[in-house]
């Protein structure tokens, strides 16, 4: 009895540790896996990365190059967005072999908003909701092959997410 119930409470600590793992990368909490086995497979979380100011420094800082503009990378974002703290942007890509997908957000305090990595054999796009501070150009970048390829959007905010 003792065994079965022990195993039980093992089992359900378990399923809640893997249920909240969900949720949080689902909400876009946590840019990058959390799950053990997986988190032992990426590099570093790229904190420097995310200190940045500019997006060309949070570029430089975490691939260490420039990208250069692809119609390949498709961009999804409101050309207007009403409410800076929930703006919602999604990336896709035609190209092979995507490794990780960014987004900038140029006129943000901190101009990395969110980095991926993205497994082989996983179909590249991403979706997540942004804060923006104001009326800004949203750059996704998308490591494919060892190169880095961009697309950018200007999206007007009317109502600013970051304190404005």
């Amino acid at each position: 009895m003792t065994m079965t119930r022990h195993r039980t409470t093992a089992t359900r600590r378990l399923i809640l540790q893997g249920a909240v793992s969900v949720a949080l990368v689902g909400l876009g909490a946590v840019p990058f896996s959390v799950t053990p086995a997986l988190a032992a497979a990426n590099d570093a979380y790229p904190e420097d990365a995310f200190k940045q100011k500019s997006a060309a420094d949070a570029i430089k800082s975490l691939y260490g190059r420039t990208a250069e503009p692809s119609d390949k990378v498709k961009l999804d974002a409101p050309e207007i967005a009403e409410n800076g703290a929930v703006v919602p942007i999604s990336v896709s890509s035609t190209l092979a072999d995507v490794t990780s997908i960014s987004f900038l957000v140029a006129e943000n305090p901190n101009a990395l908003a969110a980095s991926y990595r993205i497994p082989p054999g996983t179909m590249p796009s991403v979706a997540n909701r942004l804060k923006m501070a104001k009326t800004s150009n949203v750059i996704a970048i998308v490591e494919a092959g060892g190169k880095l390829y961009s697309a950018t959007k200007e999206v007007k905010v009317t109502v600013g997410g970051c304190g404005g």
